[in-house]
């Protein structure tokens, strides 16, 4: 039996009866998949008795798992949780993994606030503010705020110090808050109103205003009634971009289609019996998931992150009765009051969950021709590189590299991986330079990184792009050819969009309308957008760190601990105190000085 077959069975020897998550990893320590179990011996034991291989995916993964944690918890709900966090963190290669690049922006209403302002937002904090959406069509987001301030007076100033008003409250677009025109209990009126109508609710709000109408008309106040009017008018016209249906309350009517190109899920909103918009999310899955599983892992990573959880889920199929429990008792922590899922076989909300289904199928269509036909593009690109390059086959992998650095201050390299034409971004490295630390030396950083990069004869690529000129060049060709190398090595430089090749005293342009050279842009500018990200980061760290050290209290493990927590200076700036606290080793006299601090700048 081998140290792998002796170590794993000596762990599953000793694996406890208990709810937790589990964490498989590979010969490099990765982890490759994160799973929860309601008894940690029974699930983890199934993977490696035979019977439990019987999903492809697990008959895959299982022959790469060398090692595995687990961690325990209260009960299954924090088991699901944890689940989700972990996956969220560690994004495994066997988990099913919600595509997340797309950030479509939420209108935020800043409820912590004296006096709330609105405004679009992509990003989701725990402040007291309220979110609404996501929107896909920014437009008509937009086109949503400008009504709304057409409607209701609501402030768009940061500060509240003016000592008069400005023009916004002369025009009558601004109950002027800033300088004490308005009280606090009729502009949170207001607000309530606004929230009303992003919720769609907005027949309530007008049933309101109508009545007020009538009554400022009876009572001769013209002006006051012309000017409910117009917000009637505007809310109505607001109301036609819904679609009407009569599904009681507020719920998410959730259509899953797979094919062997992937999963696509449709989501509609529907808020007081109103369709009031959409979005489709793709996943990464692995072989022979079923609908039930594709389900549980979208409502946990779509739902864990959402601006809103509403009172009912439609999906296309019941879950397990034990897993529909734990979902709706987990919603509902996230929500604050009941959820249901149900899957309904006839109706009004089957009708809707078929719209869903047939949405959900279009799209993965027009996705599967997408990506084919970006695929075939790609292909063609690097055929087209390798033809410029007089490569005798096209470069199925190639190596990029970039140097990134601030006068010579923490200088970092990044190499890039593209595949088959496209990013293979688990193959991406970062380096932290050494050799010109404290000086401007790309050429010494290059060579660095080359060597670090190639001394161990792994994975070796098809062809190598220096982003730089003819020094940069030099520099890495000296320690690849050193160490007996002969892949084919060019340089890249930005002036000009020329390429310099090993031993060609003349540069090569490709024609500025070539796949070929948009191919290679595209490399070098990915190389330097992940060099940058690095380099902002250890900046951002040093500098954080400098600033850090000037309040009382507040040490070196201190301030490790509130850089891995919050992860920016941005967000240690912005944090409240009870926020501060939260953060390992911080307690309450420190978050206080950390706070004061901040806030005297």
């Amino acid at each position: 039996m081998t140290d792998k077959n002796n170590l794993i069975e000596e762990k599953l020897a000793l694996l406890p009866a208990q709810p937790g998550v589990y964490l498989m990893k590979n010969a490099q320590g990765e982890i490759i998949y994160v799973g929860k179990a309601g008894i940690l011996r029974n699930r983890v034991r199934s993977y490696f008795r035979a019977s439990g291989q019987a999903v492809p995916k697990v008959a895959v993964m299982v022959p790469r798992i060398e090692d595995f944690e687990y961690i325990v918890t209260a009960n299954e709900l924090e088991a699901l949780i944890l689940e989700c966090n972990l996956i969220k963190k560690y994004r495994p290669k066997y988990n099913i993994l919600l595509k997340d690049d797309k950030t479509y922006p939420y209108l935020k209403v800043t409820l912590a606030e004296d006096y709330p302002r609105i405004f679009a937002t992509r990003r989701l904090l725990k402040d007291g503010s309220r979110y609404f959406g996501p929107y896909v069509n920014v437009g008509a987001m937009h086109q949503t705020v400008k009504l709304l301030r057409e409607i209701f007076p609501l402030r768009t100033c940061r500060t509240l110090n003016a000592k008069r008003p400005c023009l916004e409250y002369h025009i009558k677009k601004c109950l002027a808050p800033c300088s004490g025109q308005v009280d606090k209990a009729e502009y949170r009126a207001m607000v309530d109103n606004i929230c009303l109508v992003l919720e769609g609710r907005s027949d309530v709000l007008l049933k309101q205003l109508k009545t007020s109408m009538k009554q400022a008309s009876e009572h001769m106040k013209y002006e006051q009634a012309a000017w409910l009017r117009d917000q009637i008018m505007a809310l109505e016209s607001l109301g036609e971009q819904q679609t009407a249906v009569t599904v009681a309350g507020d719920a998410d009517v959730i259509g899953l289609a797979q094919d062997e190109s992937g999963v696509c899920t449709q989501v509609f909103f529907v808020r007081s019996g109103k369709i009031v918009g959409r979005d489709h999310f793709l996943l990464t899955v692995g072989q022979g998931e079923n609908e039930e599983t594709l389900l549980r892992a979208f409502i946990q990573q779509y739902y864990s992150t959402a601006a809103f959880v509403p009172g009912e889920l439609i999906l296309p199929s019941a879950l397990p009765d034990n897993e529909e429990e734990l979902l709706s008792e987990w919603l509902g922590s996230l929500a604050g009051r009941k959820v249901k899922l149900t899957a309904p076989q006839r109706g009004l909300k089957k009708d809707l969950l078929d719209m869903a289904l047939e949405n959900a199928e279009v799209l993965l269509k027009e996705e599967g021709q997408r990506a084919r036909q970006r695929e075939t593009e790609q292909l063609a690109a690097v055929e087209l590189l390798a033809k410029y390059l007089g490569m005798v086959k096209p470069p199925a992998r190639i190596d990029c590299f970039d140097i990134s650095h601030t006068q010579g201050a923490e200088t970092v390299a990044s190499m890039v991986v593209f595949k088959e034409g496209k990013e293979s971004r688990r193959d991406y490295r970062r380096y932290k330079i050494q050799s010109a630390e404290g000086k401007p030396d790309d050429f010494k950083s290059m060579a660095e990184v080359t060597l670090r990069r190639y001394r161990k004869y792994e994975n070796l690529p098809d062809l190598v792009i220096i982003d730089g000129g003819k020094g940069q060049l030099g520099a890495a060709l000296e320690v690849i050819r050193g160490l007996g190398l002969e892949m084919p090595v060019v340089g890249l430089a930005k002036q000009f969009e020329e390429l310099f090749r090993e031993g060609e005293k003349d540069s090569l342009r490709l024609p500025k309308d070539s796949p070929a050279l948009h191919l290679v842009q595209r490399i070098r500018d990915e190389a330097h957008r992940f060099a940058i990200t690095y380099h902002r980061k250890l900046r951002a760290k040093r500098n954080m760190v400098s600033i850090l050290d000037h309040i009382p209290g507040i040490g070196p493990k201190r301030r490790q601990a509130l850089w891995k927590h919050f992860g920016s200076l941005k967000a240690i700036k912005a944090a409240e105190i009870e926020e501060l606290r939260q953060a390992p080793g911080m307690d309450a006299g420190s978050a206080r000085a950390v706070h004061a601090f901040f806030r005297s700048l």
